[in-house]
């Protein structure tokens, strides 16, 4: 592989400006940033995204989940497959501004520092902004490009009901960003994701760029756990049928295997309820959610097995029923080894440390991946955190970030005109 390295650098006022400006979008009367997908305040920050992409001259185009595509091509015959930089704008409740705006943006940066260059690209480059990444209101996450690589249909998607009873479909319409194109109208050639990292390695290590070469396989489960109600000081415990002591072992059994285990398992229950939820009745009912975490198919079988075999003890052992309902499940994902490479040469051509990483989160690369060759761009948060408002990454490292994906695209480009 032979790396074509870029002479050129990104306008830095121009792609924070942009940053700082969508994180203004969507603002509640707490100063929290809620722009839930297909909400009015996801139309505003929709708006202000095509709004830019016609000031760089890309043709825009909406597909019928509601995915945004700035294509920018030497002529309009230009069909090729092309390069998909992309991300998303939607985001959690009380969030912070740069969990996939940051890379939507900075891979409109790159077209625009691109076409300021004089650069003619030999085949397609498109920037697109996924819908309903978070899956906050509607589920499942990662739901636009997980349509668009033909995981889910378009029918269902848009049959999704939300947390406030409405339907995707129906409020696509509203907001004026149900689309003509069909899901998956434009298979890539390849497609890089730039993204923070959300997790605390980088900045632990002092490393500036993170190379991802996978991403962990993803099993979550609503356990559902009943028992008996009774008094809670006149039932002696080696009487009890308490589902909310159940639902405690659950956790623990969770936790000692993920310490335990020799390979990156993690394991959490997010999500737990109990009925009749009173400080002195036992628990007749106990639901939660688990989410198993791997990088390694076997491995995340294995432990949804060891869950499996434990709930069937613990059933028996302390006379409740439990049953299981499965809710999401995704395969590890192994990105495109070139990309990596060329991830690793960009940063080292810039000056900039690396290193190779495996991404915690789900993103929508992992359900691109199924389509095309595809890797990721991590640069350092800030303490780890993110899904918060004090989720940061300082102007240098986003900038940084944008330099080794301008240069990434450069070369995906460049070896194409070399093989052409």
């Amino acid at each position: 592989m032979t790396y074509h390295s870029s002479i050129i650098s990104i306008d830095a006022s121009r792609l924070l400006g942009r940053i700082e400006q969508l994180g203004q979008i969507g603002r509640d009367g707490e100063d929290r940033l809620v722009r839930l997908a297909a909400s009015d305040a996801d139309k505003q920050g929709r708006d202000a995204l095509v709004s830019w992409m016609k000031d760089a001259n890309l043709e825009v185009a909406v597909d019928k989940i509601g995915n945004i595509f700035g294509i920018w091509r030497a002529s309009s015959e230009d069909d090729q497959a092309p390069i998909m930089i992309g991300s998303h704008i939607d985001t959690v409740i009380n969030a912070g501004v740069y969990d996939g705006c940051y890379g939507v943006l900075s891979g409109l940066e790159v077209i625009q520092t691109l076409q300021t260059a004089g650069f003619v690209p030999s085949r397609p480059i498109v920037v697109a902004a996924f819908t309903n990444e978070e899956g906050v209101r509607y589920t499942p996450d990662m739901m636009g490009s997980l349509v668009y690589a033909g995981g889910l249909s378009v029918e269902e998607a848009l049959s999704s009901v939300g947390t406030d009873g409405t339907l995707l479909g129906e409020e696509l319409e509203r907001i004026g960003y149900a689309g003509a194109e069909e899901p998956g109208f434009w298979k890539p050639h390849a497609y890089v994701e730039l993204h923070i990292e959300q997790g605390p390695v980088l900045e632990k290590e002092g490393v500036q760029i993170g190379a991802v070469e996978n991403l962990q396989g993803i099993s979550w489960q609503r356990i559902t756990i009943e028992g008996v109600a009774n008094h809670a000081g006149t039932t002696p415990i080696t009487m009890r049928s308490d589902a909310g002591y159940a639902a405690s072992c659950v956790i623990s059994f969770l936790r000692d295997r993920a310490t335990s285990s020799q390979t990156p398992t993690v394991a959490t229950v997010g999500c737990i309820n109990f009925e009749p939820n009173a400080v002195n009745i036992i628990p007749s009912r106990a639901v939660f959610t688990v989410d198993l975490r791997d990088p390694n198919e076997h491995s995340l079988q294995a432990e949804e097995e060891a869950l499996s075999a434990y709930l069937t003890e613990l059933a028996a052992a302390e006379g409740v029923k439990i049953t299981t309902e499965r809710m999401a499940r995704f395969e590890p994902v192994t990105f495109d080894s070139n990309i990596v490479k060329m991830v690793e040469t960009a940063a080292k051509q810039r000056g900039l440390s690396s290193k190779r990483m495996t991404s915690g989160a789900g993103h929508d690369a992992q359900m691109i991946a199924r389509i095309c060759p595809a890797a990721m761009i991590f640069v350092p948060s800030i303490g780890g955190i993110s899904h918060n408002p004090r989720e940061f990454t300082p102007g240098l490292d986003l900038v940084a970030g944008a330099n080794v994906l301008l240069d990434v695209i450069n070369n995906l480009v460049s070896d194409q005109k070399k093989n052409s």
